[in-house]
């Protein structure tokens, strides 16, 4: 399907709302404009939440994942006996 709209003069432009619905694209939402070759390609964007830990949160993780003495003889002794 091939729409055709008008680039203001601010460089921006209106998306059709036949093509709006179809993709599922609201006021508000992003979008991903790609450059590919001499064309653009816009698709719907989606918002990924990332999560930040402190320093304290990956210590206590290392110190929980932290290995004995007898477990790490136990892994690299395993893995030596399968070569």
């Amino acid at each position: 399907m091939a729409e055709t709209t008008v680039v203001s003069d601010r460089g921006q432009i209106t998306l059709p709302a036949r093509l709006r619905k179809r993709l599922g694209i609201k006021g508000g939402d992003l979008v991903i404009l790609e450059e590919r070759g001499h064309e653009i390609v816009l698709k719907p964007g989606v918002v990924v939440q990332v999560d930040y830990y402190s320093d304290a949160q990956v210590a206590e993780w290392d110190r929980d994942d932290r290995l004995t003495d007898d477990e790490r003889q136990q892994i690299t002794g395993a893995s030596k006996n399968r070569t």
